[in-house]
């Protein structure tokens, strides 16, 4: 899924390309795309884009008379600029929304559709969409101690859970606390506020590294081929490879279609965090040390 710093890049990529400019016609060939029918989707065509801002996940653009179009992409929703009145495809493809300098395709590779767009009226309502999570990058330690603080989770939990911190998923949160040495088991109730405030530091020096990294990578295109996994992420998509700092085999814990990427020599003096179902499985024989899993 896109987070934070891919949907900064997606942001930045559509300045350039629509702000100032009429949606001159959304094309939308996928009825589970549009949740809502008031205002009707043919209210924004012929509006010019005034604005394109983030928002946690969601891409949001604000268009003339205080229109508003909400995207959620969800897991595999993804954008593709092509020339003006491109084809929408027949499989894989959401709609399209064209500008006079292009075509703005929206493709969804799952075969379960949930990305989502709303069609809604003023600030009030694009406010009603927000899960209302902190935003972290504007905000200071002490916000982000009582919003970790507010109910008893594991850290890990907290920062991808939308309405507790903003735009923060299961790829960027491995890498964020692989970097402040937490185990993505720690309790929030139990971080001190040193550890809050090393955790404010940490997070907002992450997201900014890869906000720059991903818009250097990029330069003027467009991002075609967003993904939740980098090359040159540390600990996330990188299950039983070496640890860049210490060199440690990356462990990981599979939960449903999410799976938690750490390492024990950083993150868990060593420790083998339990995955739930192999843990089970296994019984007596689940390595509780790296030593135990290296000499098995």
């Amino acid at each position: 899924m896109p987070e934070l710093p891919e949907i900064e890049l997606y942001v930045g990529a559509l300045k350039d390309r629509v702000v100032g400019r009429p949606l001159e016609k959304v094309r939308l060939r996928s009825a589970s795309l549009l949740r809502t029918y008031d205002p009707p989707i043919s209210a924004v065509e012929g509006k010019q884009i005034l604005e394109v801002r983030r928002m946690g996940k969601r891409l949001v653009f604000k268009l003339e008379d205080d229109l508003f179009l909400v995207l959620h992409l969800m897991i595999s929703g993804r954008l593709k600029w092509r020339k003006r009145g491109a084809e929408v495809p027949r499989k894989g493809a959401h709609g399209a929304f064209d500008f006079p300098g292009g075509t703005l395709l929206l493709t969804e590779a799952a075969t379960q559709k949930r990305a989502s767009l709303h069609a809604v009226r003023g600030e009030q309502a694009v406010a009603a969409l927000n899960p209302g999570g902190l935003e972290v990058l504007d905000s200071a330690p002490g916000e982000l101690a009582t919003v970790l603080r507010r109910e008893g989770h594991t850290i890990k939990r907290a920062l991808t859970d939308p309405r507790i911190v903003s735009g923060i998923g299961n790829a960027h949160s491995d890498e964020i606390l692989h970097a402040a040495k937490l185990s993505p088991f720690t309790r929030t109730k139990d971080l001190s506020d040193a550890e809050i405030a090393h955790l404010h530091r940490v997070i907002l020096a992450s997201l900014h590294e890869w906000i720059d990294r991903l818009r250097e990578e990029l330069g003027s295109g467009f991002p075609e081929k967003v993904s939740a996994f980098h090359p040159r992420m540390n600990v996330h998509g990188r299950f039983n490879q070496p640890c860049p700092v210490c060199g440690s085999p990356i462990q990981r814990i599979v939960h449903g279609a999410h799976e938690t990427n750490y390492c024990p020599g950083c993150q868990t003096e060593g420790r083998i965090l339990k995955d739930r179902a192999l843990s089970r499985l296994l019984g007596d024989d689940w390595p509780k040390t790296l030593e135990e899993l290296e000499a098995r």
